[in-house]
């Protein structure tokens, strides 16, 4: 289940810091399903992500980016259960209810890192994710994600 626009592109509207493809000064991630229930996010940060060593990125913005690609994940999810075409429609909108994240090692700021996102469970009003942040073929961070249905005009 591939596709060749990102799930950010489809949804209309969208200003996020993180993913919002409206937002010229955003950080402008880019996600794709790779097959059911999973996407895929390859993000190449800048020098200015970094830590307080320069040579690793910020926590905060591996934070940002995973948030950004589940909720992407789960928004993209909620126009497939509902049969539509992403960004179709009256608007779908999901919110972060939770976001737990291990730091498990740094993440280089000079390599891309790669973000892989899987739906392991779904309802009316949230969809449960995992998530693992990976750099240079270690994995740095990983995560579970609750994204919560909120009003179409949220």
């Amino acid at each position: 289940m591939t596709q060749e626009s990102a799930i950010q592109d489809q949804i209309q509207g969208n200003h996020c810091f993180g993913c919002g493809p409206d937002n010229d000064q955003g950080l402008r991630i880019k996600s794709y399903w790779t097959e059911k229930d999973q996407t895929r996010c390859e993000f190449l940060p800048s020098s200015h992500h970094n830590a307080g060593p320069a040579q690793y990125l910020n926590g905060g913005i591996i934070a940002t980016v995973i948030d950004c690609h589940t909720v992407c994940t789960a928004i993209a999810d909620g126009y497939l259960q509902a049969g539509r075409a992403v960004g179709t429609g009256d608007k779908i909108w999901y919110a972060t209810g939770k976001l737990d994240i291990s730091y498990l090692a740094p993440a280089a700021i000079d390599k891309p890192v790669i973000l892989e996102a899987t739906i392991v469970q779904r309802s009316a009003k949230k969809t449960v994710l995992h998530c693992n942040l990976t750099s240079n073929r270690r994995l740095c961070a990983k995560a579970e994600v609750i994204a919560v249905r909120v009003p179409d005009e949220w």
